[in-house]
């Protein structure tokens, strides 16, 4: 592997461009272009990329950017693209249409606060906004992970057991144009992690066909049962596609739940991104002054892994979990999938702390504070909004 210090939308480009490149014996790569910040710069990494066989493809708006990845999969092209923010919520009705025709499309979302009132830091909304579309989601924590995941995430929804468009989530800026050096994986390397994509109801001229049609109450639900029967494959397949990453690059990337100092612990922080950075030192520190305190990196979104999370915490008094993000009129959207995983558990004290939002600094003093906090708590309230420590 070539070890570089890139960006984080260089390295999301790079990664895009060699799993387009790897389908280049079959029927090649194309991606649907619109730049918005802070995920432009991976879009003028793919249109720069000298493809063997791949079309970039420049558009009007993020709506027909997704359109062209559903064409171009449809034809059994690995298709992908990137956005961020409200181009993600104007791509909306595609990205729906996207899961619903199973295609393997994989999307960077660039996370970043949506507006008005405009902000381009990070913010979790604008892709969870969405999560309830036939999509994998997955959310990365550092530039290494978002590589690795990336591939990862072709291998998981390629797969004839899932067929699912996956998103790949980094925190706008604060990955996305930090640099940092990362591994970088050869093609060759890539062509044999990645078999030829094939879409088994791809259209072609021979046998056309019409995609989409109108159906009957019946068989939208037996769809989307198919869905919800695709999502389950998830798990196993991804543990499979991560046993094959450790083999052809001799590096074993996050799973979809990352357990720390959890085995002994009373106290548990949940939280993604780039919080488990800076959680996981707090953390550490902690511990060393003989705290009984772990974290969970929760990488998979979609599906949420609900039964690795109950094993994970089937010995833990209290939960803190980390949301930059909000749902209005409810808190934050980790939380409330945490919450539900633990139904019946009701021993378990579950807190939910809303930090970070608009892109605010999570500092070691903020997480130290939320610490403080939990441990005091002798019942679980509504979340609480914690705001930027100067």
């Amino acid at each position: 592997m070539a070890r570089a210090l890139v960006t984080g939308n260089h390295a999301a480009g790079y990664a895009l461009s060699v799993a387009g490149e790897a389908n280049r014996q079959a029927r090649g790569c194309a991606a649907g272009a619109y730049p918005i910040t802070p995920q432009t710069e991976i879009i003028e990494y793919l249109r720069s990329f000298a493809f063997t066989k791949g079309y970039i493809v420049p558009v009007e708006s993020e709506h027909s950017a997704m359109g062209v990845c559903i064409g171009a999969s449809l034809a059994g092209a690995r298709a992908m693209t990137a956005s961020s923010a409200n181009g993600l919520a104007y791509m909306n009705e595609n990205v729906f249409a996207a899961g619903y025709y199973r295609l393997p499309i994989i999307m960077i979302a660039v996370n970043r606060t949506l507006g008005p009132p405009w902000n381009i830091w990070v913010d979790q909304g604008d892709s969870l906004s969405l999560r309830d579309a036939a999509w994998m989601q997955f959310y990365t924590e550092s530039h290494q992970d978002l590589v690795d995941t990336i591939l990862v995430a072709f291998r998981v929804a390629e797969d004839h057991r899932v067929l699912l468009p996956a998103l790949v989530a980094l925190d706008g800026f604060v990955v996305s144009h930090t640099q940092m050096v990362v591994d970088l994986p050869e093609q060759q390397l890539v062509d044999r992690y990645l078999p030829p994509c094939h879409v088994p109801h791809q259209v072609s001229y021979e046998h056309p066909v019409t995609v989409g049609g109108l159906t009957w109450p019946r068989e939208t639900e037996h769809h989307r049962i198919e869905v919800q029967r695709a999502m389950e494959q998830v798990p196993q397949v991804l543990s499979e596609a991560t046993e094959e990453f450790v083999k052809v690059f001799g590096r074993r990337p996050h799973t979809a739940l990352s357990c720390e100092y959890t085995e002994d612990a009373e106290v548990v922080l949940i939280a993604c991104n780039t919080m488990v950075r800076t959680l996981r030192n707090v953390v550490k520190e902690r511990r060393a002054k003989g705290e009984k305190i772990g974290l969970i990196k929760e990488k998979l979104f979609r599906p949420f892994p609900r039964a690795e999370l109950r094993a994970a915490l089937k010995n833990v008094k209290k939960v803190g979990v980390l949301d930059r993000n909000h749902s209005p009129g409810s808190g934050g959207i980790f939380w409330q999938e945490v919450t539900t995983s633990l139904q019946g558990h009701s021993d378990v004290l579950v807190q939910d702390y809303l930090v970070g939002l608009g892109g605010g600094d999570v500092t070691p003093a903020i997480i130290n504070d939320i610490i403080d906090d939990l441990y005091r708590r002798k019942q679980a309230a509504e979340p609480v909004w914690k705001e930027v420590v100067a």
